[in-house]
């Protein structure tokens, strides 16, 4: 997915969940954070970031938060850019050979999914999640407690109980990882559900990415350590 007008900063402060203070060409803006995880490794007074300005003049805020710089690292942080470039890297015929379908956002149970799709012969959703926190190359999600999370996870079991194929894709929001992995320490029922989930048959893959400050692209696949 490619972004467009791509602007470097500088992050100062975040009042809120919603918005944060960066520096840009020496003035200080308001920006909206499309991510509204903690991300406190991530964002740290100082920290390079790049902002996307906005062609609607009407918004409260001009600039969104694209991506942070965390060391050598270029870590995206566009909450809605994983279920983007999974439908790209999906519809491109690189999960399900002869997709015919690929529909977003698709209500099953008490869950709505982010997709669901067909195949010949085929059928099944799946629920992607973002994945933003690192350490040593190490990969961990959620990176705070997750009770949505846990109820699509029960949600894909039922599916999957149902007929259907089920997966639970986890984009990494970066590249050059070692392996992803359940953040247990912080949300050990994700953990266990997760675990519960890959033993019932629901597919749980991980994908990592190619970080441009103006662009995400799916790279390949990555270890998934349970």
């Amino acid at each position: 997915m490619q972004y467009q007008k791509i602007h470097p900063a500088v992050f100062r402060a975040r009042p809120n969940r919603f918005v944060a203070q960066m520096e840009l060409a020496g003035e200080t803006v308001t920006c909206h954070v499309k991510n509204t995880g903690r991300c406190r490794e991530l964002l740290v007074p100082g920290a390079r970031v790049y902002l996307e300005e906005s062609g609607n003049p009407h918004r409260k805020t001009k600039y969104d938060l694209i991506a942070v710089e965390k060391g050598e690292r270029l870590i995206n942080m566009d909450a809605q850019a994983p279920n983007q470039v999974f439908g790209e890297w999906a519809r491109a015929g690189k999960w399900v050979p002869d997709l015919t379908l690929l529909r977003p956002e698709t209500k099953y149970g008490a869950s709505r999914f982010d997709f669901y799709w067909e195949a010949p012969g085929r059928r099944g959703f799946v629920e992607v999640k973002g994945v933003t926190l690192e350490e040593d190359g190490v990969v961990r999600f959620p990176d705070a407690p997750t009770l949505r999370g846990v109820k699509h996870l029960e949600e894909l079991m039922a599916a999957k109980e149902a007929g259907y194929e089920a997966a639970v894709c986890f984009v990494i929001q970066m590249g050059d990882v070692r392996w992803m992995e359940p953040n247990d320490r912080t949300h050990p029922e994700f953990g266990e559900t997760l675990r519960r989930a890959a033993r019932a048959g629901v597919q749980v893959l991980a994908l990592d990415c190619a970080v441009q400050p103006d662009r995400l692209d799916i790279a390949g696949p990555v270890e998934v350590r349970l």
